[in-house]
């Protein structure tokens, strides 16, 4: 009878470690039917989200904000035609100008897209000469496009690959374990200028890095006089980069707020809270601005 056991034992072995692959499997087959879902808030978005109202709100346009650095996805096996990094940084641009202070201080206006704009408005204008109104009278034209006080540039400047790769490992007796990790780092400029003159009235870069780790885990061992057993596993966590480049243009938006009210070219609508935050906008001015200070200072 012990004989038997100690015979069955590695088959028990394999049966168990075949039906957690299987089970880590569905689950992330499972996982590929999820429903989809709007976007997770980060810390920066909620720094924006909660920034106290600003003492007069600003018309702002954004004409582009483009990837700068033209490259491509590293790739040390065959060359990749894709971009490193996102293409729709000018809508992640325009979709934080529009969270800050939970709309309260911009009024973003179309100018990445202005053609499209100024064309449907003359198919408008066409359509109202063309066609009088229910009375005959000529239908009263189109009102003016809104102007744009403050013009935001500027685009993605860097994407560096590999600043830090490591990684360590250990086996013993054929079992064993590895990790390896990679950090990269992407880097966006804002700058905003003053249509009136034409002055560059704030000037920031911001910048994220960009972490992805592997785990490996292997067991290799004799199980019987020629049986062998080998088991591997492993997993991967890449933080996906246009949420990486999302949180540095929220980020870039939060300090050119700070960055002109510091200047007195605007200001928030409560001195109070104004005075709080830039203080503590300046105590890590060479960093990331503090996560959930605005919220705080909101609360208040």
């Amino acid at each position: 009878m012990y004989s038997q056991t100690l015979h069955l034992r590695p088959f028990l072995i394999v049966v168990v470690v075949s039906l957690l692959i299987l089970g880590g499997c569905a689950s992330m087959a499972g996982a590929l039917g999820t429903p989809p879902s709007l976007a997770s808030k980060t810390t920066s978005t909620t720094d924006l989200l909660n920034l106290p109202a600003p003492k007069q709100k600003l018309y702002v346009g954004v004409f582009a904000f483009l990837d700068q650095t033209g490259q491509h996805k590293p790739n040390p096996n065959y060359s990749d035609f894709s971009f490193a990094v996102t293409q729709g940084a000018t809508s992640m641009l325009i979709d934080a100008l529009s969270d800050a202070g939970s709309g309260a201080w911009f009024r973003v206006l179309e100018r990445n897209r202005l053609p499209d704009l100024l064309q449907e408005r003359q198919i408008i204008r066409a359509n109202r000469i063309e066609f009088p109104g229910a009375s005959g009278q000529p239908v009263e034209p189109l009102g003016p496009l809104l102007n744009a006080g403050v013009v935001l540039e500027g685009g993605i400047i860097g994407y560096d690959s590999n600043v830090v790769t490591g990684g360590a490992g250990a086996n013993y007796l054929g079992i064993g374990a590895s990790v390896q990790y990679q950090k990269d780092t992407v880097s966006i400029y804002i700058r905003a200028v003053s249509v009136l003159t034409g002055e560059i009235l704030t000037s920031v870069t911001a910048e994220k890095t960009i972490y992805s780790v592997n785990t490996d885990a292997s067991l290799f061992a004799f199980v019987g006089f020629n049986k062998l057993l080998q088991v591997e596993g492993g997993v991967s966590a890449n933080e996906p980069v246009s949420l990486c480049v999302k949180q540095a243009v929220e980020l870039g938006v939060y300090a050119t707020i700070m960055e002109g009210a510091l200047k007195g070219y605007w200001s928030f609508a409560d001195p109070d809270k104004q005075k709080q935050l830039l203080d503590d906008y300046q105590k890590t001015r060479g960093g990331f601005a503090p996560a959930s200070t605005s919220a705080a200072v909101a609360n208040q």
